[in-house]
This record gives structure tokens, C-alpha cells and sequence, in this order.
């Protein structure tokens, strides 16, 4: 790996000067003492393990202030602190031509930054991230240059019969709708709609195809949030840090395991940017009250089998499939009182019931509600108004896009 602290160098700030401190009085002066000093020694006579032992104490004071509370109430100021403590780490780590796998670590320490601290130096940590990549994926042979390289496993392709939709019930389709017909037709009267031909000329379906391989290649060595479980309503329900291909290799490809981890997270596009360049903000957004900042995209990649149980959102939500299938089903919001929501304020939005297999004596109520449903394929993209109830099952590998908005 040589090379690598001179292009890390590359992208620091050139002097102290161009390497400001500033945070609000929260931060507490030990810790911005310590900040300093590790700064400064990038200027003078940098020692690896002073990074990696400041970055460490750095984000082990911040993590504290993250975990404390709700999400909402973290001051940014210590979010951009755990980002320069990850940053620090993270030099200490390049210094001297780190090993593949100290590489790895440090991606996935950047990773870590990106998703729990804040923006700083010019978003200096993508930079980095993008540079590590580069310097491992030159580094690492194919299975194919290299025989001692264990064949990675074959994906065995798992689909599940689409089920029957009964004509009555199916969600209408409208191909490329006017914005003002949609805007009068479907979302001021807030009825389900799903839109064909508006993301055809996404470079995910074009110029990059999105599919295991694809995934592998552009986020492959990336740590991301993965939800282990079948669905979030289930008692063993958790969440991991695990790489894109660690969570390929134990929740795609393993079929002891397939169905009970599922990628779901709103970072992906933004730790990710080279996934984020192959999709496009559906131009029917634009008759939301927001601007483009405001609306939320979001990742949904897993297994067939996986089940979203039905729940509300409480924004507009334009669902893009990509990849695969998914069997959706849709209830008014005039239909809540026979869903039986979970009384407790965290699943509120949830629905006790299990839509495909309900428990009638349990929740007698439910089978008088009306619902529409629809499979989704590839290049669909189903309009869901806030607030509608809505049940999904993946009947394939499957890969979503969501874009919530107001």
C-alpha cells in the first residue's frame, strides 16, 4: 500500500492556519485541548500511535454525548468532534503504508464518522474514504489472479410465486402521468398510484446495472447499519455494523440465513455517492411544500422472504423498485381503528396484525378493512400519500428506492 500518507497528506489542510478549531462552549475545553494538540502534531513531527491514541479518546469522549438522549438533541458541535477524532484515527492508521486489512479498518472508521458525526473540512472524510477504496481495490487480486483465494459462493437465485391479484383490489397504473393530472388525480385526493416509465432512464437500469456484483463493487468494503431479523416487530429484532459484503456473504447468499437481515437505512446514498449518481429525485417531488434538501431517500436491499409489517409513514412516499419484486398491500387511513395499531408510543405507526396470516379471533376486526395491493417489478414506482398503511414482502433479491417528502 505505498503511497498512501502521501496522498493522505495530500488532502489535509496545508497549515494550522487552514485548520481551524471552532466549536460552541458545549465542547468542553479538555477535549478541544486535546484536538488541538493533535492537530498541531500533523504539523510538526507526526507520530502514528499519538492519532490513533488522541483519535480513540477523542471519539471515546463524544461518543458519550451521542448516546445520551434522543438523536434529535445531540449538539452538531459534538458530532463534528467524533468525526475529528475518527479523522485523527484514521491518519495514524495511513502513516507508514498500512496493510489491506488496516485499510479496511480505517474505511470502516470513516464509515463510522459519516455515520454518526457531522461534515467537516470540506467533507474531508468522503475524500478519504474514496481514497482508501482505490489503494485496496489496486491491492487485492481476483479469486481469479489468485488460486488461494477461497471461490466466493454462488448466489442461488430464490424467488417466491407472485401471488394472485384480484382485479377489484390492484393499485391502478398510469404510464408518465402530467404533473398537473397526478396532482389532481391522485395526490390532492390522496390515492395510491403506480407510475410506469418515470425511471427508465435511470443509469441504474442503463449504464450500471444494479445487481449483487455491482453492489459488491462500489460498496463492498463499506460499513453500513443492517437490520438482523425477519421483520422489527420480532422479539430478536437488532441491528449491526457489518460491511456490504459481509452482510451479502451471511444474509444473501447463505440460505441458513436468508430472510433475517435486511439493509434498510437512509445514509447509503450519502456514504455511497457513486450509488446516489445512478438514481434521480422523481420530478413529481416537486409539487411537494419542501425543496430538494428536504426530501429523505432511502436504501432497501435484502433477501425474498423479507417483510416490512404494516405500518404508516408520516410523509408523501414515492417507492422505486429497481431490483426484484414486492407484493404491497395499502389501507386508507379511514381503515386504522380495524388494524389495531400497538398502543405503545414506539410502534404506534405499526399495526399488531400479520397482514398475510392474521390471528381473526385476536383481531376480528381487520378482516372488515379494505385495502388495495400490487406487485411491484422492476422500473415500477408506487406513489403511497401519507399516512396510508402499507404491508410489503419481497418476493425476490430485491433493491428499493424511497424518497419521503412533503
Amino acid at each position: 500500500m505505498c503511497g498512501v500518507w502521501e496522498e493522505v497528506k495530500a488532502i489535509m489542510p496545508a497549515s494550522v492556519s487552514e485548520f481551524p478549531l471552532v466549536f460552541s462552549e458545549t465542547v468542553d475545553q479538555s477535549v478541544l485541548h486535546i484536538l488541538e494538540l493533535t492537530r498541531d502534531q500533523l504539523y510538526t513531527q507526526p507520530e502514528p500511535c499519538v492519532f490513533i491514541e488522541y483519535g480513540k479518546i477523542i471519539m471515546d469522549c463524544s461518543w458519550e454525548k451521542l448516546n445520551t438522549g434522543t438523536w434529535r438533541d445531540v449538539d452538531k458541535d459534538w458530532r463534528r468532534v467524533y468525526s475529528y477524532g475518527c479523522l485523527f484515527k484514521v491518519i495514524g492508521m495511513c502513516h507508514g503504508g498500512p496493510s489491506p486489512d488496516r485499510t479496511q479498518e480505517a474505511i470502516k472508521t470513516c464509515d463510522l464518522a459519516l455515520l454518526m458525526g457531522a461534515s467537516i473540512l470540506d467533507n474531508i472524510l468522503q475524500r478519504l474514504v474514496s481514497l482508501l477504496k482505490n489503494k485496496l481495490k489496486v491491492h487485492l487480486p481476483s479469486t481469479m489472479e489468485d488460486p488461494e483465494q477461497p471461490c466466493p459462493k454462488k448466489f442461488k437465485k430464490d424467488s417466491m410465486p407472485e401471488p394472485k391479484i384480484d382485479v377489484a383490489l390492484s393499485v391502478p397504473r398510469v404510464k408518465c402521468p402530467a404533473l398537473e393530472s397526478f396532482r389532481s388525480e391522485f395526490l390532492e385526493p390522496q390515492k395510491p398510484v403506480i407510475l410506469e416509465g418515470i425511471i427508465d432512464h435511470w443509469p441504474a437500469f442503463r449504464e450500471h446495472t444494479w445487481s449483487i456484483d455491482y453492489l459488491r463493487a462500489v460498496a463492498g468494503c463499506r460499513t453500513v447499519p443492517v437490520e438482523l431479523g425477519s421483520k422489527y416487530t420480532d422479539e430478536e429484532w437488532s441491528q449491526k455494523l457489518l460491511t456490504v459484503n459481509e452482510f451479502i456473504d451471511c444474509y444473501i447468499m447463505d440460505n441458513e440465513t436468508a430472510g433475517m437481515g435486511y439493509l434498510a437505512q437512509h445514509q447509503l446514498f450519502d456514504q455511497v455517492p457513486e450509488l446516489k449518481e445512478d438514481i434521480r429525485i422523481p420530478d413529481y417531488c416537486c409539487l411537494g411544500k419542501g425543496d430538494e434538501d428536504d426530501i429523505t431517500i432511502n436504501a432497501w436491499f435484502g433477501p425474498s422472504g423479507t417483510v416490512s409489517p404494516l405500518h404508516q409513514d408520516p410523509q408523501q412516499n414515492f417507492l422505486a423498485q429497481v431490483v426484484g419484486r414486492k407484493y404491497i398491500r395499502l389501507y386508507s387511513l379511514k381503515q386504522t381503528e380495524n388494524l389495531y395499531p400497538h398502543q405503545s408510543q414506539l410502534l404506534h405507526n405499526t399495526s399488531q396484525v400479520d397482514v398475510e396470516n392474521p390471528d381473526t379471533v385476536k383481531f376480528p376486526d381487520f378482516i372488515k378493512a379494505s385495502y388495495q395491493e400490487c406487485v411491484l417489478q422492476p422500473g415500477d414506482v408506487l406513489f403511497i400519500p401519507k399516512q396510508h398503511w402499507h404491508y410489503v414482502r419481497s418476493l425476490d433479491l430485491s433493491f428499493s428506492v424511497s424518497f419521503w417528502w412533503s
